[in-house]
């Protein structure tokens, strides 16, 4: 007969991605996750693999979260470009706020593992994709609409956008970074008019 979980599976998956957010991969243990999960070791392994495992689920469970969140928010009739600069803003100022040293999870996982972690790229790549696209999109739908001048290239003012509220998620971190994310994030809405 099999035994029953003692634990709710669900919710140790977010206590794990908790955990991995606010410390990272390398400096979270497994007894850091014992004591966190408030569940056994072997617990762990049986229910979700490795360290590695974990963390890369993890990693899917924020991006459920939040990759949602950010296609709704861009996929708004009406106007766009009003959306697109309150997520701007809303990025920077997120940035700098208390608790701005969690940083963005996804960004996260691109500084520390991406680089030698296939596994790990692949899914920041997926998460990072959600995003272009979703703007790209909005962008598109606003040169429709005719909110965004002639001559500006919806997918490369994504990318640049993108690339740009993923390292405020980095420059948020350090201790002079409030005023270069401001100043960065509005000198990049000047693209937008």
């Amino acid at each position: 007969m099999a035994r029953t979980k003692e634990f709710d599976p669900d919710a140790a998956l977010q206590a794990a991605l908790e955990l991995f957010w606010r410390r990272g991969y390398e400096a979270t243990s497994m007894a850091d996750l014992v004591e966190e999960l408030g569940i056994a070791r072997a617990s762990i392994y049986a229910t979700f693999g490795s360290k590695h495992e974990l963390y890369l689920r993890a990693l899917e469970r924020y991006a459920e979260q939040t990759d949602p969140v950010l296609l709704a928010e861009l996929s708004q009739p009406g106007p766009v470009l009003p959306a697109v600069r309150a997520m701007v803003r809303r990025y920077a100022t997120s940035s700098t706020e208390d608790g701005r040293e969690r940083g963005c999870f996804v960004t996260n996982t691109a500084v520390e593992l991406a680089p030698h972690d296939p596994s790990a790229a692949r899914r920041v790549d997926a998460s990072l994709g959600h995003l272009e696209t979703a703007l790209t999109a909005a962008l598109v739908r606003a040169g429709a609409q005719g909110e965004l001048p002639a001559g500006r290239e919806p997918r490369a003012l994504a990318r640049m956008l993108m690339v740009l509220m993923q390292g405020m998620r980095v420059m948020g971190k350090t201790a002079d970074g409030a005023a270069r994310v401001r100043d960065a994030a509005e000198q990049a809405l000047v693209l937008l008019d």
